[in-house]
């Protein structure tokens, strides 16, 4: 494996641009969720010693510590009613930051994180865009604890936010746009709505020193130099680009402290994969992406076809098979949480 990473950092260095699928390292099996609690894994975090995980949705907040078996060994819990939990993140003290900004249907007026401090007591901050609702899964907490939030777009073209000032609680605080990410599609394998999957960002993680951090869609994971901890100018680098074919709806992502990237899937059964040396190989290949804009956006190419604007070219047949796909998923999801 030690040779493998070698050899993709050097294809890197020379070469530049993102990892190409064939050069990128496979994730190999740590250990299964057979926990029938969490069935929607879509949070996940590591201190090292213990995996934090999450649940999409919940009607009350609920984290799941899990040994390195996957066995939970206990579950951290409040009364705090979530509407849409979706990523989980961890700042170097101990707080467990949760991201209740799902919205399939655009209809929240506020989202919200949940920041649940090492004692168990749950802080609850709310957030407006500045721009209109969007459906957002990933988070990011840079190295000095501001969050970022990273939109899920079916065009590929991600939005990302952080407040304009200090978390208010109750609040609600304004978040600012601060970047776009855009993200072409891949012929990675797996996720529940078809090649789309791969544009659609779905979870995000940090290294525990701010260093290193990845996005993640249904297919691949893409990860990103941040030297600095300055989250919007890693977005603005190349990312190495690391497939996970096979997730069946992937939406958990995180950081070992030793820089394994770790992925995970919704589904009772399904494996925590890692991926060992990840945060090594995008130290190696930071370079700053080509045709940035002044706001901040970056493209995570992967080797597909592109318009002049940069966005994936998609046939509009394919298009409109995704607007309904997604659609549905979106609806079956909230039915399945009008059930709980």
């Amino acid at each position: 494996m030690r040779l493998a990473v070698a050899l993709t950092v050097v294809f890197v260095a020379v070469l530049g641009g993102p990892v190409p699928a064939w050069a990128a390292p496979v994730p190999e099996p740590l250990c299964t969720v057979k926990d029938s609690r969490i069935g929607e894994l879509s949070g996940l975090v590591s201190d090292g010693s213990a995996l934090y995980a999450i649940n999409d949705g919940g009607s009350k907040v609920q984290v799941f510590v899990l040994g390195r078996d996957c066995k939970v060994q206990k579950v951290l819990t409040d009364k705090t009613d979530p509407f849409d939990v979706e990523d989980l993140a961890r700042t170097p003290d101990g707080r467990l930051w949760l991201s209740d900004t799902g919205d399939n249907q655009k209809g929240r007026l506020t989202v919200a994180l949940l920041e649940m401090s090492p004692q168990g007591k749950v802080t609850l901050h709310r957030l407006t865009y500045p721009d209109g609702q969007h459906d957002t899964e990933a988070l990011i907490m840079d190295k000095a604890g501001t969050p970022y939030l990273i939109t899920k777009d079916i065009l590929g073209e991600a939005r990302v936010y952080r407040p304009s000032g200090p978390l208010a609680s109750p609040g609600p605080t304004t978040l600012e746009k601060v970047g776009t990410v855009k993200i072409a599609t891949t012929d990675t394998q797996g996720g529940p709505v078809g090649s789309i999957g791969s544009v659609l960002v779905t979870g995000g993680a940090s290294t525990a020193d701010g260093s290193v951090i990845a996005l993640r869609t249904y297919t691949d994971a893409y990860v990103y130099a941040a030297p600095d901890g300055d989250v919007v100018a890693a977005l603005q680098r190349r990312p190495v680009r690391i497939p996970l074919p096979g997730e069946k709806q992937g939406e958990a992502i995180a950081f070992e402290p030793d820089g394994t990237l770790l992925s995970g899937s919704e589904g009772v059964g399904q494996p925590l994969r890692a991926v060992r040396g990840a945060a090594a190989l995008a130290t190696q290949s930071g370079a700053p992406a080509e045709g940035t804009t002044s706001t901040g956006s970056t493209n995570a190419s992967s080797g597909s076809a592109e318009n002049g604007a940069g966005l994936p070219i998609l046939p509009a047949a394919g298009i409109t098979v995704a607007v309904l796909g997604l659609g549905w998923f979106g609806i079956s999801k909230l039915r399945r949480r009008a059930r709980r």
